[in-house]
C-alpha cells in the first residue's frame, strides 16, 4: 500500500504559489484549501486561483471544499482543472448525485467529514467515492494540533473500506507531521494532508520524502495493510 503525501499550499506563500507548487514537485498532490468564510471561519482562495495553479504546476491538485453550497460549486473546481474534488458532507444537499457529478466531469470525487461528524451513518455512500476525508482538527485554520482522538474513527473508517472490498482512499488532514503521520498510517489512513510540516521546513520536498518513508513503514507493519 503506497502512502501518498499531499503539501497543503495553506502552509506556503500565498505571494509566490507558483514557486511553492514547483518546491514540491515530487508530492503526489498539492492540496488546496478552499475556505469561504461561512462553512468555515476563513477566507483562502477560489476557481481563479486554482485556473493558474493547474497551469503552473504538472503536479495534479486535490482540492477541498470548505464551503457552503458545494452542490454548486464543486463541479467549477473540476473544470478549473482539479483532480479531485473533496466536498464536506456537513454542507452537501445531495452528496450522492454530487459524487456522480464530479466522477462524470473527470475527477476524483471525495467527502470530508469533520472530527464531530461519524462515518457510520455513511456507510452506504462510501461506494461513491474515490476518497473519504477526515478531518483531524476543526476545518478552518492551519497550524493546528492534531486531535488524536480521531484515531479510532480512522480506524472504523478502514474496517468498512474492508468490509466493502473498496479501492478507496483515506486521507487525513490536520496536525500531520512527523510526529504523528505514523499513528495516522497505523490507524489506517493512506493518504496524509501537511502544511506546515512541509512547507515550515528548510527544505519543502525533502520533508515530503521523509514524510512518506515514515507513513511507508508504519504502513508496513500495520495490521489493516497485512490483511490486504
Amino acid at each position: 500500500m503506497a502512502a501518498q503525501i499531499n503539501p497543503s499550499i495553506l502552509s506556503a506563500d500565498f505571494a509566490r504559489l507558483a514557486d511553492e507548487a514547483r518546491a514540491v514537485e515530487g508530492a503526489d498532490w498539492l492540496h488546496v484549501d478552499v475556505m469561504d468564510n461561512h462553512f468555515v471561519p476563513n477566507l483562502t482562495l477560489g476557481v481563479p486561483v486554482v485556473e493558474s495553479l493547474a497551469r503552473a504546476t504538472d503536479t495534479p491538485l486535490d482540492c477541498h471544499l470548505m464551503i457552503e453550497a458545494p452542490d454548486r460549486w464543486a463541479p467549477q473546481y473540476v473544470e478549473a482543472g482539479a483532480g479531485s474534488v473533496t466536498f464536506h458532507v456537513e454542507a452537501a444537499a445531495a452528496p450522492v448525485r454530487l459524487a456522480r457529478e464530479i466522477r462524470a466531469k473527470g475527477a476524483r470525487a471525495s467527502m470530508a467529514l469533520k472530527p464531530a461528524t461519524p462515518i457510520e451513518p455513511y456507510e452506504d455512500l462510501l461506494p461513491e467515492l474515490d476518497m473519504l476525508l477526515i478531518m483531524t482538527v476543526e476545518p478552518g485554520f492551519g497550524g493546528q494540533a492534531f486531535l488524536d482522538i480521531m484515531l479510532p474513527k480512522i480506524r472504523r473508517t478502514r474496517e468498512l473500506i474492508s468490509k466493502h472490498g473498496l479501492e478507496l482512499w483515506l486521507q487525513v488532514d490536520g496536525g500531520v507531521s512527523a510526529s504523528t503521520i505514523e499513528q495516522c498510517a497505523d490507524a489506517g489512513a493512506d493518504v496524509f494532508v501537511a502544511g506546515s510540516a512541509v512547507y515550515g521546513a528548510a527544505d519543502p520536498a525533502e520533508a515530503v520524502r521523509a514524510l512518506r518513508r515514515q507513513a511507508e513503514v508504519a504502513t508496513g507493519k500495520a495490521s489493516w495493510a497485512c490483511d490486504h
